[in-house]
């Protein structure tokens, strides 16, 4: 069993990718949501220093049909809306992997993730490829054929590297900061993050281990 989290890039013409890359710096999460034929009704809500801006705009967006506000905290609007954009659910169709929410998109990319077999990742990333998108692969984490892939100690600093949001894009922490965190050496902790990737990355495009020594 895989967990995986992928960050895929949104294509232009979508609600939720113009106005996150107008709001950089809003977070915006899809708390659920379903397919009505032609249109899909989802619930989400927005965190933002200006949240009522985003607001704005998401209902002033052509492919909204219907938006409704539920609720209004300091920095977050929850809303009820109908949006003509079907793309997520016509993925889900022909990838058979169901979503798993809430789902978060930061500035334009959708943080996706889910759980299931080396197949179902597979094919998950061939539906992406083929709609064009571009993706990365932000983790992987358990597999009966994985136990050996990653040392205790790349383990703990990749573990430390994600906790502190060194893989976020931005980044919110430096090497050196995340050195500093681990209380290790910036050059030791580089060699660490690079190996750990590298068998990371080694083992989801072959499906063999990476090098694991250190």
């Amino acid at each position: 069993m895989i967990r995986a989290q992928f960050h895929v890039q949104l294509p232009e013409g979508t609600w939720v990718a113009e106005v996150s890359r107008s709001f950089p710096e809003a977070t915006f999460r899809l708390l659920t949501g379903f397919r009505a034929g032609s249109t899909a009704i989802e619930l989400g809500e927005v965190e933002a220093d200006d949240p009522d801006a985003v607001s704005a705009a998401i209902d002033d967006h052509p492919s909204i049909v219907a938006y409704q506000r539920l609720e209004r905290a300091d920095e977050t609007v929850v809303a009820r809306y109908e949006t003509t954009d079907i793309g997520l659910y016509e993925a889900v169709e022909r990838s058979s992997v169901p979503p798993e929410y809430p789902i978060t998109v930061r500035n334009g990319w959708i943080e996706y993730e889910f759980t299931g077999s080396r197949e179902v990742l597979d094919r998950f990333r061939t539906a992406v490829e083929a709609a064009g998108l571009s993706y990365e692969l932000r983790s992987v984490v358990g597999n009966e054929n994985s136990s050996g892939l990653l040392t205790d100690r790349q383990r703990e600093v990749l573990a430390a590297a994600v906790r502190e949001g060194y893989f976020e894009v931005p980044r919110e922490c430096t090497l050196a900061d995340l050195a500093a965190t681990l209380e290790a050496d910036k050059s030791t902790v580089s060699e660490i993050l690079r190996r750990g990737e590298g068998s990371v990355v080694k083992w989801f495009l072959t499906g063999t281990d990476g090098d694991t020594e250190f």
